[in-house]
């Protein structure tokens, strides 16, 4: 069996280990990356963020194309589906991406090693030692070598994390699915339930909604994201139900069965009990981190009580020289997240004084109109008794949301009363997913709504409506 020595070794190659791969490299260090994927990027690049945003912009073309075009003075014959070439285009833009992770490897010395890694113990050396299942050495340094086992003097685990299946409705890859499953149907089904009003059951919710689906979304809760700021959440629901999506809120799926070649869920909600028919139902309850098979009981590596690792300041595991980041640590299961600590964990083996603003991390649901939010919502403002002033502009009297007919929306800033200082921001509206960046860069240097609204805006562009809303915490907008 033969064995490589490296500075770090790790485990996973999504947007947390392929990051901390990077960074290390570039810091000096020799990595090697065991990746059980023919594909580097993880969930997030192969079925998660990339494939799913490269649908919503299609189906968003699509729509536009078929409900909105003869407003802007374009005619045209009604648009005709091809969801294979939609498909294909979906699958090109990963393996570019990919295919550039691999590049990346090459290009910063990253051996490559394809199988499944777990945890095998330190040798009498003190090096931490991975065995590789079915592992071979990949294109990372152009070689190819038969591996079984390599060491490592630090190991960082970044696995990520899998959907969680409900016990009493198991996947079955064809009418009970998982998001991967539903980002390459080879058919718009005609009524697709889903299960979960989080951002993957509303984003793919709203592609197969815009091809011409009937959805209806089931969520046990009272709204859906319910993390966001209430006025947010509301108006949310209002846009999508205008799209045409139905909403049982308060409502939970008790079973599935299969009848006359027909999908039929039972579900609970208000009402009482009822059956509802369906194509395919999309389960989207949540995640759970990918623990199993690595070993971490023989490695005394401990978890919390929801299953994730426990870790330090450093991303440290209760076993010296053992690291994990990302969906496999407590905290929102975001690829941004998880590549923020990748870089933070890489530079602090080298001593810097790196950390992760865990405060303003932004969360982001790319339905139309998207919703972006950081900080404080105005509900935990109230219930933690901190003073605030609110701002809200909307995006009907900004002229650039006018020119393009996207006027639906707002932003919403909430800033200490006293201070000033940006608590929370929040936006629903034409492109949030990319003004959310204007807040969290001022709330992570400690800015106020003052310093937004004192800063240059083009005109006419959709981050004026920024600056309305920092202004309006004052009640001196212009344009409102």
């Amino acid at each position: 069996m033969s064995e490589i020595f490296f500075d770090l070794i790790i485990i996973g190659a999504g947007p947390g280990g392929y990051v901390a791969a990077i960074r290390a490299a570039q810091l000096g260090m020799t990595v090697a990356v065991v990746e059980s994927r023919s594909a580097l990027g993880g969930v997030c690049l192969n079925e998660g963020c990339i494939p799913s945003k490269a649908l919503l912009d299609s189906s968003e073309y699509f729509a536009l194309a078929r409900d909105r075009f003869s407003s802007h003075g374009i005619e045209i014959p009604p648009p005709v589906l091809n969801l294979g070439r939609m498909m294909a285009r979906k699958d090109d833009v990963v393996k570019k991406l990919t295919d550039g992770v691999a590049f990346l490897f090459k290009k910063n010395g990253i051996t490559l090693v394809t199988g499944q890694g777990r945890l095998a113990g330190k040798g009498a050396d003190g090096m931490h030692r991975v065995e590789v299942k079915n592992g071979d050495q990949g294109p990372g340094t152009g070689d190819r070598e038969d591996s079984k086992a390599i060491r490592g003097r630090r190991v960082l685990l970044a696995t990520g994390s899998a959907a969680v299946e409900l016990p009493f409705m198991p996947f079955d890859d064809e009418t009970v699915v998982s998001a991967r499953e539903a980002l390459s149907f080879a058919t718009v089904p005609e009524h697709l339930l889903v299960v979960g009003a989080g951002y993957i059951g509303l984003e793919l919710g709203s592609v197969w909604r815009r091809l011409g689906a009937r959805v209806t979304v089931v969520e046990m809760l009272p709204k859906p994201l319910p993390a966001t700021d209430g006025q947010v959440a509301d108006a949310l629901v209002r846009g999508l139900k205008k799209q045409g999506i139905a909403f049982r809120f308060e409502t939970r799926v008790t079973g599935v069965t299969k009848r006359d070649g027909q999908t039929v869920a039972s579900i609970e909600g208000p009402g009482g009990s009822e059956e509802l028919p369906c194509s395919a139902l999309l389960v989207a309850v949540g995640r759970k981190p990918l623990t199993g098979g690595l070993g971490l009981e023989a490695a005394e590596v401990k978890l919390d009580d929801h299953g994730r690792i426990v870790v330090d300041e450093n991303y440290q595991t209760s076993a010296p020289g053992i690291y994990a980041i990302g969906d496999l640590i407590p905290g929102p299961m975001l690829a941004h997240k998880a590549m923020e600590e990748a870089v933070v964990f890489a530079e602090r083996l080298r001593g810097e004084a790196s950390q992760v603003d865990y405060d303003y991390l932004p969360g982001i649901c790319y339905t139309w109109p998207e919703v972006a939010s950081v900080g404080k919502t105005e509900e935990q403002l109230k219930a933690e008794g901190v003073p605030y002033g609110s701002g809200r502009f909307s995006f009907v009297a900004n002229g650039r949301a006018r020119c393009l007919d996207e006027t639906e929306g707002f932003v919403k800033v909430l800033a200490h009363q006293q201070s000033g200082r940006l608590l929370g921001v929040h936006i629903i509206g034409p492109r949030a997913s990319d003004l959310i960046a204007e807040a969290v860069t001022a709330m992570t240097y400690g800015g106020t709504a003052q310093d937004v609204a004192m800063t240059f805006h083009a005109h006419p562009t959709f981050s004026e409506a920024m600056k309305e809303a920092a202004l309006d915490v004052e009640k001196r907008a212009i344009h409102a």
